[in-house]
């Protein structure tokens, strides 16, 4: 059937049309999902199914984070439009890792708390990255150290190191996310910290800032000016 047939067709034009002019501002979330889901739905009205899918949901952060065989169970649809669903993150992810480029320089608390915030975009757990920099403060690598709690301090130190020398870091800044929202160092937070400042100065490379994000938020330790790290 043609879709110039489909009964919601004129809608999905005039929705398209609001997109174009005016961006995502000015839509509510159900919006949002009603206007992605046209691509997995040809002729329904998925508006219904935007508000059925967010009423189980709540928003649409728990939406796309919830994995393929959960919004499956939990929604009943297919595996195609999960994985649909699932990808959002991901893809989000991949696109503000890009708007940095190559050689980014993470010069300042300010520039290192934005790339930090970008990187645990969808991140529901606890992580710990170093971000392995030169001597002009220029970003090597980006290495991923733990996933969830960690728990056992040495063995996590000297994965440190070894990822520290294998690109070549003469700096570092390290990163790790607080899922649940506080934003403030735990005392965990300050011990790991000089545990591996502590570390890093047997090979000389300085720990200039420990970022931890929460949200669409980040402490830095040196824009405070803590003790466990050298600055920039």
């Amino acid at each position: 059937m043609p879709e110039k047939k489909n009964i919601h067709a004129n809608h999905r034009q005039r929705m398209r049309k609001r997109y174009k002019e005016n961006g995502l501002d000015s839509f509510h979330d159900h919006e949002v999902l009603e206007m992605l889901l046209y691509y997995c739905y040809p002729r329904c009205d998925t508006n219904e199914i935007a508000h059925r899918m967010l009423g189980e949901f709540k928003t649409l952060k728990n939406l796309f984070d919830a994995d393929v065989d959960t919004l499956m169970s939990r929604l009943g649809c297919t595996e195609k439009i999960a994985v649909l669903l699932n990808l959002m993150p991901a893809v989000a992810k991949r696109y503000l890792r890009g708007k940095w480029g190559d050689k980014v320089i993470l010069d300042t608390p300010e520039v290192a708390g934005e790339f930090a915030i970008d990187l645990f975009v969808g991140q529901e757990v606890e992580n710990f990255y170093v971000l392995c920099l030169d001597k002009q403060l220029r970003l090597n690598q980006v290495a991923h150290i733990a996933c969830g709690t960690i728990d056992e301090v040495p063995i996590f130190t000297r994965e440190l190191v070894k990822k520290v020398l294998e690109h070549q870091a003469a700096n570092v800044i390290l990163a790790h996310n607080h899922p649940g929202g506080a934003i403030q160092p735990s005392l965990d937070d300050n011990a790991v910290t000089t545990r591996i400042r502590d570390a890093l100065e047997l090979i000389n490379v300085p720990v200039i800032d420990h970022i931890i994000v929460a949200g669409d938020k980040y402490y830095s330790f040196a824009k405070r000016r803590h003790r466990h790290v050298t600055g920039y």
